[in-house]
C-alpha cells in the first residue's frame, strides 16, 4: 500500500463515527465519540484512528452522517 493511498482514503469524509459506549446499569449506555473509520479500497475492512484509547466499554461504529452528534 502506497502512501498516497493512505492519504486520499484520510483526507475524506469517515464513513463511519467510533464511539466508546459505557452500558449502566438500570440506565441507557453512556455514548463517547471516541474516533472515525475509513472502509479499504477493497471493502473487506476499516482504517480507524482514534483520538482516545477507551479502557472499558465497547466500541461501537456508526454510519457518519450530514446530522451533528
Amino acid at each position: 500500500m502506497s502512501t498516497s493511498n493512505n492519504n486520499e482514503s484520510v483526507s475524506k469524509a469517515p464513513s463511519h463515527i467510533v464511539y466508546q459506549v459505557r452500558d449502566r446499569e438500570g440506565q441507557k449506555g453512556f455514548w463517547t465519540r471516541v474516533g472515525s473509520a475509513w472502509p479499504h479500497a477493497d471493502g473487506k475492512g476499516f482504517n480507524v484512528q482514534l483520538e482516545v484509547v477507551p479502557l472499558d466499554g465497547r466500541l461501537v461504529f456508526r454510519v457518519a452522517t450530514e446530522k451533528k452528534d
